[in-house]
C-alpha cells in the first residue's frame, strides 16, 4: 500500500471535515448517541401542498444563532481516528467557527471558520500547521473544479437550518415509499445550476435528508439527520445527529458524523471578539482557489496512527454552560 504523505493527510482532513464546514467530547472508541429524543409534534396533515410543506420547513428561520460545546465528531471514513471533541458556533448567514481536537493532544485538531468575506480550514501538517483559505466570491466561480465541490455554507443547511425557496422548486412534494415527502429544487450558482433534493418528515415537517447534485447530475454531497429535538420557543426541530458524505472527483467517498448533546439557541457561548476572524498563526497558508481537484490527489488515508503522546481517556463532552452532567 502506498504511504500517505503529510499533504495528502491534510487534504483528507479538509475533504472529510470540510464537506460540511462544521462540529465536543471525545473517547477513543466509537459510540452511539446516548440519548434518544422524542419525536417532534406533528404539524402537517395528510397530502399537504407545497405551500404547507415549505412553511413547515422554513420555521427554522427563527434561529439566527447556534452554539454548543457538547458535540462529537466521528470521522467514519478514517476508522482508526478517535472521536474528536469540538465546539460549534454559527451565526447566519456566514459566520461559523468549529474547533475539533483529539483529547489531550495539543495542536492535534482542526480549526474551521467563515465570515462574510472568507472561509478557512487550519489543519496539522507534520510538525506545523497549514491554513487553507479562500474568498467566498472567488471560490464560488470555480466550484465545479474546486477541491471541495460544495459551497462551505452547506453545513448550516445540513445542521438543520435549511430553507426552501418555493420559486426554485421543480418537483414535489411527492410522497416517497418510505413515507417521507420529497422536494427537488434548483440552486443557480456561478459555476452552474445545481439541484438539491430534500426528504421531509411527513408529520413533523422537518428535513431529514439532503442530496446535492452537480450541474452534470453527479451526487456530490449528502446529509442524513436524525434524533430531532423540538424547540418550543422557536417552534421548530433541530437534529442532534447528522451524518455527512462527500463524493470528491478523485478518491473514495468521505464520511463523518456529528452528535450534539445540547444546543444554545440564539445565543453564542463565547466571549471571543475574534470568534469569526480568520487566524493568522499558521506557518503555512494556501489559497484554495489555486488548487483544483483534478490536480490534487485528494484521498483519505487507509488508516490513522495516533500521536505517540496520545493517551486514550473516557472524558465525555464539556458540560453545557450552567449545567452539570
Amino acid at each position: 500500500m502506498r504511504p500517505v504523505d503529510a499533504r495528502t493527510r491534510s487534504f483528507a482532513w479538509i475533504l472529510t471535515l470540510g464537506i460540511c464546514f462544521v462540529s465536543g467530547g471525545a473517547t477513543c472508541a466509537r459510540r452511539e448517541v446516548a440519548l434518544t429524543l422524542p419525536p417532534p409534534p406533528p404539524v402537517l396533515e395528510a397530502s399537504p401542498g407545497l405551500e404547507q410543506v415549505v412553511a413547515a420547513v422554513n420555521r427554522t428561520a427563527s434561529i439566527r444563532e447556534l452554539s454548543t460545546n457538547t458535540a462529537t465528531v466521528d470521522v467514519l471514513s478514517m476508522p482508526g481516528l478517535p472521536n474528536l471533541s469540538a465546539t460549534i458556533n454559527l451565526r447566519k448567514d456566514r459566520d461559523f467557527r468549529l474547533k475539533a481536537n483529539l483529547p489531550l493532544v495539543l495542536g492535534s485538531g482542526l480549526d474551521m471558520g467563515s465570515n462574510n468575506s472568507v472561509f478557512w480550514f487550519e489543519v496539522p501538517e507534520g510538525m506545523s500547521r497549514t491554513l487553507y483559505y479562500a474568498r467566498h466570491d472567488q471560490y464560488s466561480q470555480q466550484l465545479n473544479r474546486a477541491i471541495l465541490p460544495v459551497d462551505p455554507n452547506w453545513i448550516t443547511d445540513a445542521l438543520g437550518l435549511v430553507q426552501i425557496d418555493p420559486a426554485n422548486v421543480v418537483r414535489g412534494p411527492v410522497l416517497r415509499p418510505d413515507g417521507k415527502l420529497e422536494i427537488r429544487s434548483v440552486l443557480p450558482l456561478p459555476s452552474g445550476t445545481y439541484q438539491r433534493v430534500c426528504y421531509i418528515d411527513a408529520a413533523g415537517g422537518h428535513v431529514t435528508d439532503q442530496l446535492l447534485y452537480s450541474p452534470t447530475g453527479a451526487l456530490i454531497a449528502e446529509s442524513h439527520a436524525s434524533n430531532h429535538q423540538f424547540y418550543v420557543e422557536q417552534n421548530c426541530a433541530l437534529p442532534h445527529s447528522v451524518k455527512f458524505a462527500l463524493n470528491p472527483i478523485n478518491g473514495q467517498p468521505l464520511e463523518m458524523r456529528i452528535d450534539v448533546g445540547i444546543y444554545s439557541v440564539n445565543q453564542i457561548l463565547s466571549g471571543d471578539p475574534n470568534l469569526f476572524v480568520m487566524p493568522q498563526s499558521a506557518s503555512n497558508a494556501v489559497d484554495l482557489t489555486t488548487l483544483s481537484a483534478g490536480g490534487t490527489q485528494a484521498v483519505a488515508p487507509a488508516s490513522y496512527q495516533a500521536p505517540a503522546n496520545y493517551q486514550p481517556n473516557t472524558i465525555g463532552p464539556m458540560p453545557y454552560r450552567g449545567l452539570v452532567r
